[in-house]
């Protein structure tokens, strides 16, 4: 693939004609990321609700909604820049295979393109193998991807606006989409991340490997105060909202078989308490102006993961035990509630699962698996310093 990049990705380059070129575009993607997002949840809880579903349920809709958005988006911004911008345009756009379009609108395109692969995969399997068991099947992998691919073309897109913006205007949206972006990596992570699972090394490992480097990014790549705080504040706001409102709407199990009578749509489990790690990594990053040189990069990345590791245990050790108790199922909480029509009742549900038993039968983790996950984490909060240096750069 031919990629050129006449006067460089991270050239400073001004608006042009003044105007905000990115504006429409960057909202239009980050409607199509909570387009995707929320139809994922929704689609999540289907099966949880009722089961067996069709390629046209509204939350399918939704997601793939979502997707053509993206691709439409991206399309026309490849349209623009290569025909219609003339030379002024290429100082805010890159070439591919001859065309021109801002990086952003390239992952969109990518992304809608799997997106629209998986729908006819994930149909067939379906018809050949019946209901998915597990989050991620083979066309859920491929669909994932196209996923990725358009949040992080909308977060480009919208970074290459803040970046060109002189001010702060352009912070918000790129907090908004990097929530939502946020959002879709624990979503992914749903298998691990229930309450019962908040004792286990599982979960820190699963953590560790994914939200670190989201956190850390964003981070360091706003112009905002507190980035990463404000990034999971949306992740905060999002999912609650899905945990509130999917109950409201009435639902019942359609596929047997039935251990748990649920009459109306299953919402998620609890957010995690992600604001207060993401806030004292925000301390962190407000010290450290520059980043420069291997070693300081890897000294600080091992500082930002025992940061998100030791805080996130502290919080969600005990938050977790509470969201077990019977003082959590209500409709804020929403303890006891996120059980599919499949799950059988039993003492299991207020119990934690894979978890390490001290003599006396209290529940611990052990050293090496606390070491693992600080490893994990420390490398993931590298990937974030090194991707937001970069994403501080990109104009385009």
């Amino acid at each position: 693939m031919e990629v050129a990049l006449p006067v460089g990705l991270n050239e400073k380059v001004r608006p042009l004609s003044g105007l905000d070129p990115f504006l429409w575009p960057s909202f239009l993607l980050a409607v199509a990321i909570t387009s995707i997002t929320v139809g994922l949840m929704w689609d999540i809880s289907w099966h949880m609700t009722i089961g067996r579903d069709t390629f046209w349920t509204p939350a399918h809709m939704a997601i793939y909604l979502g997707g053509a958005m993206s691709g439409f988006v991206g399309g026309w911004l490849a349209i623009k820049y290569t025909f219609l911008m003339g030379p002024e345009g290429h100082g805010v756009s890159v070439r591919v295979f001859g065309a021109r379009a801002p990086l952003g609108a390239w992952a969109a395109i990518w992304g809608a393109i799997a997106m629209i692969t998986s729908g006819p995969f994930d149909d067939w399997w379906h018809n050949a193998y019946g209901l998915d068991v597990k989050i991620i099947s083979p066309p859920h992998a491929v669909l994932g991807l196209g996923m990725l691919g358009i949040s992080l073309g909308a977060l480009l897109l919208v970074l290459s606006r803040q970046n060109q913006c002189q001010d702060k205007k352009g912070s918000g949206l790129f907090v908004y989409v990097g929530g939502v972006f946020l959002v879709l990596g624990a979503v992914f992570l749903t298998e691990t991340t229930f309450p019962n699972h908040q004792h286990g090394s599982l979960f820190y490992l699963a953590c560790s490997a994914m939200i670190p480097m989201r956190l850390v990014a964003t981070g360091w790549a706003g112009k905002c105060s507190w980035p990463a705080t404000r990034v999971a504040a949306v992740y905060m706001m999002v999912v609650c909202g899905m945990v509130w409102i999917l109950p409201l709407f009435p639902g019942q199990p359609m596929l047997a078989p039935i251990y748990n009578p649920v009459t109306h749509m299953v919402p998620p489990a609890f957010p995690l308490l992600l604001i207060i790690p993401a806030f004292v990594i925000d301390l962190v990053l407000r010290k450290v102006r520059h980043c420069s040189g291997w070693l300081k990069t890897l000294g600080l990345s091992v500082i930002l993961g025992a940061i998100f590791l030791g805080l996130l245990m502290g919080v969600q050790w005990y938050f977790a035990e509470f969201l077990l108790s019977p003082s959590a199922d209500n409709w804020f909480f929403a303890g006891n509630r996120y059980w599919t029509y499949g799950s059988r009742p039993g003492a299991y549900r207020q119990e934690f699962w894979r978890v390490d038993r001290a003599r006396n039968g209290s529940e611990y983790l052990r050293w090496s698996s606390i070491f693992v996950c600080w490893g994990v984490a420390s490398l993931s909060a590298w990937i974030g310093l090194v991707w937001g240096n970069w994403m501080r750069k990109v104009q385009r």
